[in-house]
This record gives C-alpha cells, sequence and structure tokens, in this order.
C-alpha cells in the first residue's frame, strides 16, 4: 500500500511540474507579445496564435536573436520548439524519478513507459508533419496526446478545402491508429 501510494505521489508531481513548466513556458511567451504590442495590421507577425508587432530595435548580430523565432512565418518552428522544451521536460522528471535511489522497480518502469510513449508521440508527429508537406502544402506541424492529434497547415491560399482535410486526415489516421473524431485539423492564418 506505502509503495502505491509513493507512486501515485510521484506521478502526480511530475505531472504538476509539467504542466507548471508549460504554463510557465506559455505566460513567458505571452508577455513577449505583450512586450513587442498589439498592432498586426503594420507587420502581420504572429507568436504562437497572437498577433503582435515586432520590435524595431536592430539586435547585434553576434546574439540570437529569439524574438524573431516567435515571429511572423516562424511560427510552425515556434511551435515546434514550444513542444519539444515541454516533452524535453517531462522526459526529465521521468528519468530523475526513475534514477532516484529510493524509487522501486514499478516507479522506474513506469516513467520508462513514460518515455517510450512521450518519444512515440515525437516520432508519429515528425512522420506527420513530413507526410503531409509532402502532399504539397506549405508547412505542417501536429501535437499529439493521448486521446487525440491536433495537425495546423499552412496552404499556399490560407485555407482548407474538404479535400484537404480528407487528405490530412487519412495521414494521421494512418500514422497513428486513432479514428478520424480524435483528428483535428486547422488552417493557419
Amino acid at each position: 500500500m506505502q509503495a502505491r501510494w509513493k507512486r501515485n505521489a510521484t506521478v502526480a508531481v511530475m505531472a504538476v511540474l509539467v504542466c507548471a513548466a508549460v504554463a510557465l513556458n506559455w505566460k513567458f511567451t505571452g508577455e513577449q507579445a505583450a512586450e513587442a504590442g498589439t498592432d498586426s495590421q503594420e507587420t502581420g507577425t504572429k507568436i504562437l496564435g497572437e498577433a503582435a508587432l515586432v520590435s524595431g530595435q536592430e539586435t547585434d548580430e553576434t546574439s540570437l536573436d529569439e524574438e524573431a523565432v516567435y515571429t511572423g512565418s516562424d511560427y510552425f518552428a515556434s511551435a515546434r520548439l514550444t513542444r519539444q522544451q515541454a516533452r524535453d521536460s517531462a522526459i526529465s522528471l521521468l528519468q530523475e524519478a526513475a534514477e532516484q535511489e529510493n524509487a522501486d522497480q514499478t516507479v522506474a518502469n513506469e516513467a520508462s513507459e513514460g518515455i517510450q510513449v512521450l518519444a512515440s508521440y515525437t516520432l508519429k508527429e515528425a512522420q506527420i508533419e513530413n507526410l503531409v508537406t509532402a502532399k504539397g502544402y506549405v508547412d505542417c506541424v501536429a501535437f499529439m496526446g493521448e486521446d487525440g492529434i491536433s495537425i495546423v497547415v499552412s496552404t499556399e491560399s490560407g485555407e482548407l478545402t474538404g479535400e484537404d482535410v480528407a487528405k490530412i486526415t487519412d495521414i494521421a489516421v494512418s500514422e497513428t491508429g486513432l479514428s478520424a473524431s480524435g483528428v483535428k485539423i486547422m488552417a493557419a492564418n
């Protein structure tokens, strides 16, 4: 009974920490958008779906311009980066739980299974993104979870037709094994 309680407590703490990491990342990204401004008419830039004005200040060429990662046509790059950071954080927490000296074998096994699930999601997302762009779409990013997958697609026209949705749904269903009702597809604006 004590081991089960410890296992459940460890899993709950890991879940809370992962949620906190994602929330902080989201908050930080939102603060950058607020600092940059909200008038998107002049620049047409976006930060993870939110309109924002890019700062006109010049940056030192030797430093990494993190703001550029979150603006304009780099939405897909920033979405992939955010997704990867959240996954890396979750995997790190799972590895720490598995490597604790007082961790029993069931906790280590569950942590290992969690890592394998996240790695599987990552591979499936990458495969879907590659197959969708191979069909002629400009760019694509996929977010897979336990019960479904969301896919954001960029097209030259900015809109998705019924035929587009059917093609992308077919790819997602065949790669994930999910039902079509578990697939959500949206066009990037």
